[in-house]
């Protein structure tokens, strides 16, 4: 994502220009955009015209529009986000308070505006947006998926691209594989056949260049899982490479990036076990969900030793904060995303404050988690919020009423 305007004002209001690069740059847009904050961007509306003669004709029309945003919709999977709102800006073909869809596109720019009024109305451009800001236009948008997975099992696969902040479903390949039966090869020829179309659909996923000329798709290739219950995983890569050594040379490039590791099924809830496994944890070992993913293998650790060192859940973290245990020396508050799209302002404040009071004046370290990641999940399953502690805390029995 590309920063083309940024006029943020000391007191948190103002506009921001950007322009997204790449597909993920979408989910980046996702979580920079809230309810109640002003979107400007370009849009084609169907506008319908009556002539004098009563007779109506229709044409489709660009139009710069500006909406007070509503709802969002985004589709991890194509990567579309979609915002609607009521229009607070006239046009000859549109009036103010009329609802539009803008869909935001690859290489055009969008505005986004975010208010604080005088009685402190709107929570604007707070350290949280702005942390979200800095992700979004990081690395000049070069931005990649750092692995690529395909979970598999006989006739089925799953490919994924694990990336620094959403793990994304690319593709699904089934097929009818016929079973093995004794002296019949109808089943090693099925199997040949969804190889072939699974590695086929891999490549254009990965834009793969499988030519031997060089290019800007020859560069080092990322690391590439192949996981499945039982032989699935080893048989695909045996094919690739036999391909690589009679049909398709160029792709011996990606030989050394293939890992199989075992999955207990070919769908992708077994994409946590397969990341969980030692040899990818050692291969993704610098990436920054392999730094999430310790993080919460951390603080289950700590659960499960019921050291007092490890809380969840909303009400047991502030009170663990209030004591002064996520502070200097070890506490990590560890926060999913999704609490700062809420739509309710004193909510999102709330957890904006939280942060801000860890960082800043307890000292502690804050770790914000994709809920788009499987250690997000993780999270999400906890309640969203949780924390490892320099000191033991026991919180009181705060549901029992006082005497």
């Amino acid at each position: 994502m590309r920063c083309i305007k940024n006029k943020i004002e000391h007191n948190g209001s103002g506009t921001v220009t950007l322009c997204p690069d790449e597909p993920e740059d979408m989910w980046h847009a996702y979580n920079l955009i809230r309810p109640g904050d002003i979107l400007r961007a370009s849009a084609i509306r169907r506008v319908t015209t009556v002539q004098d003669t009563g007779s109506t004709s229709s044409a489709r029309v660009h139009l710069n529009l500006v909406i007070r945003v509503k709802n969002l919709d985004f589709d991890p999977q194509s990567s579309q986000l979609h915002v609607s709102g009521q229009i607070i800006n006239e046009t000859p073909h549109t009036k103010i308070g009329q609802f539009h869809t803008l869909d935001l596109e690859l290489n055009r720019n969008f505005t986004l505006e975010k208010e604080v009024g005088a009685d402190g109305e709107g929570v604007g451009w707070d350290s949280i947006a702005i942390e979200s800001l800095k992700d979004a236009v990081d690395e000049g948008g070069k931005r990649r998926a750092e692995a690529v997975a395909v979970v598999m099992q006989e006739g089925l696969a799953h490919i994924c691209f694990i990336g620094q902040f959403q793990t994304i479903l690319k593709q699904k390949i089934e097929m009818s594989v016929p079973r093995k039966r004794q002296g019949g090869g109808d089943h090693d020829k099925g199997m040949n056949k969804f190889f072939k179309v699974t590695l086929e659909t891999l490549l254009r996923q990965m834009e793969f260049n499988t030519s031997l000329t060089s290019g800007a798709n020859n560069e080092a290739v990322r690391p590439v899982l192949l996981a499945s219950p039982g032989f699935v995983a080893a048989g695909f890569q045996k094919y690739i490479q036999s391909e690589a050594s009679t049909t398709t040379p160029g792709l011996k490039r990606l030989l050394p990036s293939l890992v199989v590791v075992h999955s207990t099924s070919g769908y992708t809830n077994s994409l946590s076990e397969v990341l969980q496994s030692p040899a990818v944890k050692s291969l993704l070992a610098d990436t920054k969900y392999a730094r999430e993913t310790k993080l919460m293998d951390d603080f289950l650790e700590q659960l499960r030793k019921e050291t007092n060192k490890a809380t969840y859940g909303p009400r047991e973290v502030d009170y663990a904060v209030e004591q002064g245990a996520v502070g200097r020396g070890g506490g990590v508050l560890i926060v999913s995303n999704r609490l700062f799209r809420s739509q309710d302002i004193a909510e999102r404040k709330r957890w904006v404050a939280l942060v801000d009071r860890v960082r800043d004046v307890e000292g502690g370290d804050v770790r914000i988690l994709s809920s788009d990641h499987e250690s997000g999940k993780r999270l999400e399953g906890l309640g969203g919020i949780a924390a490892l502690l320099t000191f033991p805390v026991i919180e009181p029995d705060l549901d029992s009423d006082a005497e």
